[in-house]
């Protein structure tokens, strides 16, 4: 039993820091703010979360799982709430996104 909790512990540890560095990666590519800001907060997202579940099936049942689970819950209300509020500080501040037309 234990070598199928720390098998799906790395599994979600790697896929997290996977989407995290794909997230990194969609930074340093995308080119307007709107995009990288999608990049970052979905990803970003994501990708925590899968770290702190592959974290708290290596902690165990106990208070160390307890609060990884209330960080989890904290980042799913603040990162879209941030991210929401930098899109809308952007548009009041007159940063256009990028539009391509296929005309153009």
């Amino acid at each position: 039993m234990n070598t199928l909790l720390d098998l799906l512990s790395w599994i979600s540890l790697v896929a997290g820091s996977s989407f995290i560095i794909i997230g990194a990666i969609g930074l340093i590519r995308f080119p307007d703010f709107f995009t990288r800001l999608h990049a970052a907060s979905v990803i970003d997202t994501l990708g925590c979360i899968f770290i702190m579940l592959g974290l708290m099936l290596q902690a165990g049942l106990g208070i160390v799982t307890v609060k990884l689970f209330l960080v989890v819950i904290f980042i799913l209300f603040t990162t879209p709430t941030a991210a929401h509020a930098l899109a809308k500080a952007a548009l009041h501040g007159e940063v256009k996104p990028l539009l391509h037309h296929s005309g153009d």
